[in-house]
């Protein structure tokens, strides 16, 4: 059927309540509309769903999550494993707990347990209770930080990472394969927790997961002896944050942790911040005026599920408040656990290991090689170092040290298999108190990596192309880009040519293709001169393509001039594909 054809069927099918067929009718005379919504069936990729919340088949909304939750229990079912269960969280997004609820439910219809939070909970969390509820699967519903209009569904397997080969592909596959929404299974919520298939999870596993992070303190002496002086700001952004971060600050003995209050409650309209991104400046603004007010030291941010921390460090010397970008935040917070691990252990494992994703920064290979440790890349997306960390402890080779992704995620232990911001502000107050007690700030041990490692500068340019036309835009910037390798991007010359999904590493000069040694994946990468490099990829969650690119000067303000320019120069390219 055409989408005009499928629009019809939803008006008339009963199947769709009320309220769907209200809203259809509502845009009965908005053909753009109408097209957008039932143009293709929201897609379910290697993460799962996400999309606007509205009526439609390329909407986000009960039907869609219903389905592809059938896709999964039919896929659970064929392993074998329905008897172990499902995880289920959410966050504080619309329609979330809604979705939570619809999702357990065409599992108990399936045959399958349901262990769904009792409120929302951050996306972490949910990696850690897979693992430690023995389930074989989860559900996180989240949209992480896009608008408010954005929901989304993404899914964990045993280990407690996000999907990956094969599972994610028979996944996709099973949901595909959910043609007629009839077919799909739901059951009354009363009966599901009678009949134990409903199960309500909640205050015994936020014990455990904050005692496991706890853990990994390494400076508890530290933290004791700034208690009273060092002071944190911090926004959850109307997200999960709010509670598992005051609390893990306030018990480690973190006493001047200033909440900013207009952004403290969840709320899925995020009203104090339209983008409720960490990466975004804008999102800062009611921070950094309370910053300024009690003279914070730092200033945090969580996304809306509480997997990504943003940071603001001041500069003793100037007052200013920096902005470090998930690059630096990641390698401070990095270079902090493994050398304060080697310091105070007096070596690391011969077999340890710093993993990160192919864009992000070089500069954690700089600090993997200055502490004799493994460097490894991994894809994007931070179930590929999950994905390593279970091969580590399958094998008995390899011991993660640390791993992290530019996009303000890392993780440093291995109780969960996913970023995790309620941990990754631990440690960067952990490390805040240390460098204190050195009479450092932050920013002083932020410039003393650069000064000891190299002035690596990366960022990221996004262009957004939607509807059907901006698919096919994109698709042909990395069909051109594929069969054309440039030669030089701006002043650098390119060395090698990483075609991803082609498997290969093509030298510039010689022609000599050898393997990348990853799955196979949608994303180009240029290694050029002077260590400078660039990557393209299609984002997998929203209509774009991103460029991600890195330098490295002689100072500070170089390598920032270096990078401005080649992102110049970049979107000059992509305006001349386009």
């Amino acid at each position: 059927m055409n989408y005009k054809e499928v629009y019809e069927e939803w008006m008339r099918n009963p199947y769709f309540d009320e309220q769907t067929r209200a809203e259809l009718k509502a845009i009965a005379e908005d053909e753009k509309e109408i097209e957008d919504r039932f143009y293709r069936d929201l897609e379910f990729g290697t993460a799962g769903l996400r999309g606007v919340i509205g009526a439609g088949t390329n909407r986000m909304n009960l039907y869609t999550v219903r389905k592809a939750t059938q896709g999964l229990a039919n896929y659970i079912k064929k392993t074998g494993a329905q008897e172990k269960g499902v995880a289920i969280a959410y966050d504080s997004r619309r329609m979330s707990p809604e979705f939570a609820d619809e999702a357990a439910l065409c599992l108990g219809a399936n045959g399958i347990k349901a262990y769904v939070f009792e409120s929302l909970r951050p996306t972490p969390e949910l990696s850690y209770a897979v693992r430690k509820l023995n389930c074989t699967a989860g559900i996180n519903i989240t949209a992480s930080h896009n608008p408010a209009e954005y929901n989304g569904y993404k899914v964990y397997w045993e280990d407690g990472a996000q999907i990956t080969p094969p599972h994610d592909q028979n996944i996709m596959d099973e949901v595909k394969a959910v043609e007629d929404y009839n077919h799909v299974l739901t059951m009354d919520k009363e009966d599901a927790c009678k009949q134990g298939l409903y199960c309500s999870i909640g205050e015994d596993l936020d014990r455990s997961y904050m005692e496991e992070i706890k853990k990994l303190v390494i400076h508890q002496d530290a933290i004791d002896a700034v208690t009273d002086e060092l002071k944190i700001v911090y926004t959850p952004l109307h997200g999960t944050g709010n509670i598992p971060v005051r609390t893990i600050l306030k018990e480690l003995g973190f006493s001047n942790v200033f909440v900013v209050k207009e952004q403290e409650e969840p709320d899925g309209d995020f009203p104090t911040v339209g983008y409720p991104n960490p990466e975004s400046p804008a999102a800062y603004e009611l921070a950094l005026a309370l910053a300024k007010k009690e003279n914070a030291d730092l200033v945090l941010a969580t996304d809306p599920d509480a997997d990504r921390l943003g940071v603001y460090v001041k500069d003793g010397k100037t007052g200013e408040y920096h902005m470090l970008t998930g690059n630096m935040s990641g390698c401070l917070i990095g270079d902090y656990i493994i050398g304060q691990t080697k310091a105070v252990k007096g070596a690391l494992p011969e077999d340890g290991a710093f993993i990160r994703s192919i864009v992000t920064t070089n500069l954690a290979d700089a600090i993997a090689r200055h502490y004799g440790v493994n460097l490894i890349e991994v894809l994007t997306g931070f179930k590929f170092i999950g994905q390593k960390i279970l091969e580590f402890e399958t094998t008995g080779q390899g011991t993660y040290l640390f791993g992290m992704e530019e996009s303000y995620g890392c993780l440093p232990g291995v109780y969960a298999r996913d970023k995790d911001a309620v941990a990754a502000t631990m440690f960067l107050c952990e490390a805040a108190a240390f460098y204190k007690t050195q009479g450092k700030t932050l920013w002083d041990a932020m410039l003393e990596i650069y000064e000891r490692y190299g002035y690596y500068q990366d960022h990221v340019e996004s262009i957004t192309l939607k509807g059907i036309e901006g698919l096919e835009k994109i698709k042909g910037i990395l069909e051109t880009l594929r069969s054309n390798p440039l030669a030089e991007i701006g002043a650098y010359k390119t060395l090698k040519f990483r075609d991803y999904q082609a498997g290969t590493i093509t030298d510039a000069v010689t022609k000599e293709a050898a393997p990348t040694n990853l799955p196979s994946s949608n994303v180009l990468y240029y290694e050029l001169e002077d260590e400078a490099w660039v990557c393209v990829r299609p984002s997998g969650t929203e209509p774009k393509i991103k460029f991600y690119m890195g330098v490295k000067g002689t100072s500070l303000k170089d390598s920032m001039e270096k990078s401005k320019k080649l992102g110049q120069e970049v979107l000059k390219i992509v305006d001349e594909l386009i």
